[in-house]
């Protein structure tokens, strides 16, 4: 019995003296934490996609309370529930131009050749792998979704022709769609950045025109027709220096012959200058 009594006593002995190491711990590292954090990560989408330039809503929400960053940043969030978070918290709302993610190819099916039928799993990746995919443009767009499917937002579609689009309404600039791409063809940019050059190849005008109807052929008349440093040739293809965006005028687009250089309206319309070659054909090109 003495020993059972022994046992007991020493066991409750032990259990009183690791609480105490405990609560002794507790007070020694305790980090205090701003209760303010969990009620603007409650009003914060969740969404962890990086657009505001951190790792998720969670660090975004540490920075918000630290008055480190506004707001106004979260672009998936709507306006009023970052103004809600702004007036709790006492800052402005604050943010910065919002940004969408920009495909730099028009090459569709039917103003692009594909000199190589693909027969394995349907993702650009897969496809790039393989001799690059079988499209002529060794720089295109193959076509076949993975931005899309990767797109928590689904501001990306295909177009009939196999070519995305962006929805700039939907499009948070996460991010995922440039990751993804083999090709290299997406990157982020102000919505402001409207003169656009829908093209990547860097073959000879010649070479690259006999494989997609719409590549910049390197002509250099957009660049003669912009303010000077605006519009530059560069390995073949027309190169825009954003930090003279102020410039940027439809002007550019006017002389393009193949439409290459484009003009992009809010809401999605794509303007081509009047010398652009006219696409009349609406069915994908034969194999080459």
């Amino acid at each position: 019995m003495s020993i059972i009594l022994t046992a007991v006593g020493f066991m409750a002995s032990l259990g009183l003296l690791l609480a105490l190491i405990l609560i002794l711990a507790n007070r020694r590292l305790y980090v205090y934490e701003d209760p303010r954090i969990d009620q603007v990560e409650d009003l914060l989408p969740r969404a962890n996609c990086g657009a505001c330039g951190t790792a998720g809503c969670r660090p975004f929400a540490e920075l918000l309370v630290k008055g480190e960053i506004e707001p106004g940043k979260c672009t998936v969030n709507s306006k009023s529930t970052n103004q809600i978070i702004a007036d709790f918290l006492g800052v402005d709302l604050g943010g910065g131009e919002k940004r969408v993610a920009r495909l730099a190819c028009a090459g569709g099916a039917h103003v692009a050749y594909i000199r190589a039928s693909y027969g394995g799993v349907q993702s650009c990746r897969g496809a790039a792998l393989v001799g690059g995919g079988g499209k002529g443009c060794a720089w295109g767009c193959l076509g076949m979704g993975d931005c899309a499917d990767v797109c928590t937002f689904d501001a990306i579609r295909l177009d009939r022709h196999g070519l995305p689009v962006v929805d700039e309404d939907k499009c948070t600039a996460c991010g995922d769609c440039v990751d993804v791409c083999p090709k290299d063809l997406f990157s982020l940019h102000p919505v402001s950045h409207r003169l656009w050059v829908a093209c990547k190849n860097l073959d000879p005008g010649d070479e690259g025109e006999h494989e997609c109807a719409v590549v910049c052929t390197a002509c250099g008349r957009c660049a003669q027709d912009s303010p000077e440093g605006l519009i530059e040739i560069h390995d073949n293809l027309a190169v825009i220096d954003y930090s003279k965006n102020a410039l940027a005028s439809k002007i550019a687009i006017e002389r393009c012959p193949t439409g290459a250089i484009v003009w992009l309206e809010s809401g999605g319309q794509v303007i081509k200058g009047r010398d652009a070659r006219k696409v009349v054909r609406k069915e994908a090109l034969p194999l080459a």
